[in-house]
């Protein structure tokens, strides 16, 4: 699949938003602790990546129900579904100037039934000429994804056959639907029935 920029300018996958808020102290505090020990852009992308998928646990799987929607605060109180760790992890990748973008997919239960929007973060490194999507949701039994730029190591790979669908378009700030449901949610079982089932 070939992935679309939203917008032509890459400086917009460098810039700091609302949710993707590398200018703030906390997050700056992080990359720079990650870089003293990983200098190189691919080594501190993959330091920055681990950091999020395995340190910070996915809200769903820990059983919290606070909902996070900013980048430093993913950091802080250190929860999160998908969306905003993948917040994280574009923030703490733009913070060392690597270009990231917010992408998606469509997942469905095994029978179709239940499609969810699943939030990702796709990676420009230097001397790449191709973006590469990561998936920072965290680990668990079923689900093993890994740092790569060769070969996708997703969470999960997309079931058209199912209505399941890898979106193509990298955006730089949260889909508004996906924020929208963010910021909405008191908790994370309100924001369970009203996460976006489609784009």
């Amino acid at each position: 699949m070939e992935l679309v920029q939203q917008h032509p300018d890459i400086s917009a996958y460098l810039a700091v938003g609302e949710a993707v808020d590398h200018d703030h102290p906390l997050v700056r505090d992080v990359a720079v602790h990650l870089a003293d020990e990983h200098p190189d852009a691919y080594s501190y992308a993959e330091a920055a990546y681990a950091h999020v998928r395995d340190t910070i646990p996915h809200s769903q799987d820990s059983g919290d129900l606070r909902v996070t929607w900013r980048a430093s605060d993913v950091l802080e109180q250190r929860t999160g579904i998908c969306y905003a760790k993948s917040l994280a992890y574009a923030a703490l990748l733009r913070a060392r100037g690597i270009p990231a973008a917010l992408c998606y997919q469509r997942l469905a239960d095994d029978d179709g039934s239940n499609p969810v929007i699943h939030g990702l973060v796709a990676l420009l490194l230097p001397g790449e000429r191709a973006w590469a999507r990561q998936d920072v949701r965290g680990n668990k039994p079923g689900v093993d994804a890994r740092f790569s730029l060769a070969e996708e190591r997703l969470a999960w790979t997309v079931r058209p056959e199912l209505g399941e669908v890898d979106y193509p378009e990298l955006y730089a700030e949260p889909h508004p639907a996906v924020l929208g449901a963010l910021k909405a949610a008191p908790d994370r079982p309100y924001l369970w029935r009203t996460l976006p089932t489609e784009l």
